[in-house]
């Protein structure tokens, strides 16, 4: 099943079939366990509508399919994403870093965005105008229950000064969090199953209505499972309402940088397209 959160309003997918719903506590709601079999049973209280209403719905805009959750990331996960890493950070001897956690137990996870950070579907997210080298990755992103259960998943735009983070590793929170700096969305794939390995993650980014940057790679390329980050993300930690992981990027532009005005489009088979344009802050 498939959940959105509209402006007004929420919507649920169900193998087809749309149910329209009240305005929802989303921090009550990701807070729950087994959220697939609560949404189910709620459901039958809900409005069935036609595909026409739904899709016009979700035309008139969406919000980021989320409460007050801290959206949490994992670095370095795909092999492509270790080697832009060494590139990127070769020069302020920085290299080895990446190198090492590919292969290490412990993965690399790092705090991405509080929800006022967050940019809606079809909302601006940023590039800092103290950088010279941004992108955006796109990243399968795990819905996790307060006990770190993975309960769905999202599409995540983790948007990243390369610069910042290539003069130094230890710059990573100024490279990765700040207005702006996420998206996700356009809706919550609900389900405890891992998505296959064929499952594609697809970017495409247009400037002057011109594609000028496409990429495409699939969740055979990560190395890590999601509920293998999860279970690191909950060590010695805790989520009350649950919280969001972007999973890291298998697809890292080269030679590119953002500009205000691109547009950002991210396709995961399953789930939809998460469309953001670029601002500057």
């Amino acid at each position: 099943m498939r959940l959105y959160k509209l402006i007004s309003g929420t919507l649920l997918d169900i193998n087809g079939t749309y149910f329209l719903g009240p305005e929802l506590d989303w921090d009550d709601l990701l807070g729950r366990e087994q959220l697939s079999k609560l949404l189910a049973a709620e459901a039958q209280n809900w409005e069935t509508i036609s595909d026409e209403k739904a899709k016009a719905l979700i035309q008139e805009g969406l919000l980021a399919p989320m409460g007050n959750q801290e959206i949490w990331a994992a670095g370095v996960t795909y092999y492509r994403s270790r080697t832009a890493r060494i590139e990127e950070s070769s020069d302020s001897g920085g290299g080895t870093f990446y190198d090492k956690v590919y292969v290490a137990e412990r993965p690399e996870l790092f705090f991405k965005a509080t929800a006022s950070r967050v940019a809606p579907p079809g909302g601006k997210v940023n590039i800092r105008k103290d950088s010279n080298w941004n992108v955006p990755e796109p990243e399968l992103t795990l819905l996790l229950s307060p006990s770190g259960k993975v309960q769905g998943f999202t599409i995540g735009n983790d948007m990243s000064s390369r610069s910042i983070e290539g003069e130094n590793p230890l710059y990573l929170p100024q490279a990765k969090v700040y207005l702006g700096s996420a998206s996700i969305g356009p809706c919550l794939l609900i389900q405890e199953e891992h998505l296959p390995d064929s499952t594609t993650i697809q970017l495409e980014i247009h400037r002057n209505q011109i594609s000028v940057v496409s990429g495409e790679t699939t969740l055979a390329q990560l190395k890590r499972r999601p509920d293998e980050l999860a279970q690191w993300l909950y060590r010695s930690n805790s989520f009350p309402i649950g919280c969001l992981m972007m999973t890291g990027t298998g697809i890292v532009p080269d030679d590119f940088t953002l500009e205000a005005g691109d547009q950002v489009f991210i396709t995961i088979s399953g789930i939809g397209t998460l469309h953001n344009v670029v601002g500057s802050i």
